[in-house]
């Protein structure tokens, strides 16, 4: 059941639903997902400092945001990859999130700006990911302390990034001691319970998912490639701990529960969360809903002790 404080917002949504993906162009879509990002934002926690830095890889340079707290502990460095359905999403439409994990864990947070479809199709998201990690873990001093722990961490497709990184990378000694994976989409084909409860009028809508899925596949067909679709992952043995957390009533919440699963099959340390009652998205909503800063706030407390136990 709908948290009540979710309700005004589920009633405008459903009164005004957003234009088909097919009738707008992917730079209208980014512009309002960014307002109504800017608009949701509460407070802003306080920073130490904040800096835009750029990540200079092989062959282009990402822009990226460093989030230093205030009475920083320096134990970890968690490189953050921002939700959108792939298509979506920037360095501003998550500077409140970052802030306030960064905040709460007094642990740094860089957001990381990758490329987006349908001009980036995959694997370009996806080899951002992979190369800005590889980056950050041997440029570590360019970031802060030399000996902080590498943590990836991701919402929405931003944790599909996120987790395939922590796969792809498991044997490369980047010290990733963990990956924490918000409302995670993992794969295209959408076909679980929650998908068909909660697929349409609850902010997330599986329809739009799906068209901007094979605007990230772009000509790339192989839904079972776990690149893709982690969920058909067949070894995840030695990947880094993780925390997933999903939301109650969200369409994505069964291949979450089910990828938490996946994980522990294989002997990864996993932690489940399950926030009742909230919607895709909450976390990014605590600047105006108290119930989902609680759950922010939350997940701050379970990340900084798995830094702990892994020290």
């Amino acid at each position: 059941m709908v948290h009540s404080a979710f309700e005004p917002f589920l009633r405008e949504a459903r009164a005004n639903p957003e234009p088909s993906p097919k009738s707008v162009t992917a730079d209208e879509r980014r512009q309002a997902f960014r307002n109504e990002a800017l608009a949701l934002q509460g407070e802003m926690a306080p920073m130490t400092s904040l800096e835009d830095r750029e990540l200079v890889l092989e062959s282009r340079t990402l822009k990226a945001r460093l989030y230093v707290p205030v009475n920083e502990e320096a134990q970890a460095l968690v490189v953050y990859f921002h939700g959108g359905d792939f298509v979506m999403g920037d360095l501003a439409t998550h500077e409140w999130l970052c802030r306030r994990l960064a905040f709460d864990t007094k642990m740094r947070f860089l957001a990381v700006d990758y490329r987006l479809a349908p001009e980036y199709p995959f694997p370009a998201g996806l080899n951002d990911a992979l190369e800005a990690i590889r980056y950050v873990a041997t440029h570590r001093r360019e970031f802060g302390d030399e000996s902080a722990q590498l943590i990836v961490m991701g919402d929405s497709a931003g944790a599909n990034l996120a987790t395939v990184a922590a796969t792809q990378l498991r044997d490369e000694n980047l010290d990733i001691v963990a990956q924490v994976l918000i409302y995670p989409t993992l794969g295209p084909e959408l076909v679980t319970d929650s998908a068909h409860r909660y697929g349409s009028g609850y902010l997330l809508d599986v329809e739009n998912l799906r068209y901007d899925y094979a605007q990230y596949l772009g000509e790339f067909g192989d839904h079972t490639d776990p690149r893709v679709t982690p969920l058909l992952s067949t070894d995840l043995f030695r990947v880094a701990p993780a925390i997933v957390v999903v939301a109650e009533c969200d369409p994505l919440r069964d291949e979450g529960v089910a990828y938490a699963g996946l994980l522990r099959h294989y002997g990864v340390a996993v932690e489940l969360l399950e926030a009742k009652g909230m919607v895709h998205g909450f976390l990014e909503m605590g600047g105006v809903i108290p119930e989902a800063l609680a759950i922010v706030d939350d997940l701050a407390t379970h990340l900084h002790r798995l830094v702990e136990v892994a020290s």
